[in-house]
């Protein structure tokens, strides 16, 4: 454990109608920490970033951010849904999705359009504000879920499977761009992937979940670190040997299903 942790489950259990969907877990990020999150469907990955936002209170255990306990949502952390299409609103331009961050938190009017275009300029949305979802590529539609993210200014991005509904190159694009969005704003996040490509090249760390938790098997099973320079390269990176070691490493426990 990290003795500076900025966000930090201690032995949280969560049970959803009766059902245990994550087994005690215990585990800690330090403040600009990039940590993926995968798992056999069902393990509790949606959910585990949703305790750490407050969208689920814990049966067990607690979560802390700050030094201080998660009780409720706040507009420090933000949420990116893997499904940007039901994430925006239609009737609203690139810009208008932009700004309901920023109306939410009260920011005057006037104040609004200076923020709302530095976030464009900062995803490659600047040229396309007044467009509206309908006329955008899908990945273009999630430049814009993140960049609403991003207006919010958050301490921590929970990011749930992102880019899963986007082709291979759109979303290594992203990926980069991610990653550079998280370097130059010092966020902090927690990232569901089901694809373990993607959390070697993103990660930090890896922390795996077990399919089938319950008494006596902690949700938690492996924590890996990725102790692989940056900025990384779609090509070069997953060509490193590090890389196709944690992959195998990754795959076999997948593969199992259990530790």
């Amino acid at each position: 454990m990290r003795d500076t942790a900025f966000l930090r489950f201690d032995g949280v259990a969560i049970r959803l109608g009766g059902r245990e969907v994550l087994s005690p877990t215990s585990f800690e990020v330090a403040r600009g920490e990039f940590v993926c999150i995968v798992g056999p469907s069902g393990c509790g990955k949606t959910t585990l970033l949703r305790a750490a936002s407050g969208l689920v209170t814990a049966s067990a255990g607690g979560v802390w951010r700050n030094g201080r306990p998660v009780t409720e949502p706040s507009r420090e952390v933000a949420f990116v849904f893997q499904d940007y299409g039901r994430a925006l609103l239609p009737w609203r331009s690139v810009a208008g999705n932009v700004s309901l961050a920023l109306e939410a938190a009260g920011m005057a009017a006037a104040d609004r359009p200076l923020r709302i275009s530095d976030v464009l300029g900062k995803v490659g949305l600047a040229r396309h504000a007044h467009k509206f979802p309908a006329q955008l590529s899908g990945g273009m539609q999630q430049r814009t879920q993140i960049a609403r993210c991003l207006a919010q200014r958050p301490e921590l991005m929970m990011m749930d499977e992102p880019f899963g509904a986007l082709d291979a190159l759109t979303r290594q694009g992203l990926q980069d761009e991610l990653a550079r969005l998280v370097r130059e704003d010092g966020l902090t996040v927690l990232f569901v992937t089901h694809d373990l490509d993607e959390a070697i090249y993103l990660g930090d760390r890896v922390i795996a979940l077990q399919a089938q938790p319950g008494p006596g098997r902690p949700s938690l099973a492996r924590m890996i670190d990725v102790r692989i320079s940056r900025p990384r390269d779609q090509l070069a990176t997953r060509e490193h040997p590090e890389f196709l070691r944690l992959r195998r490493e990754l795959f076999a426990f997948i593969a199992q299903g259990h530790d």
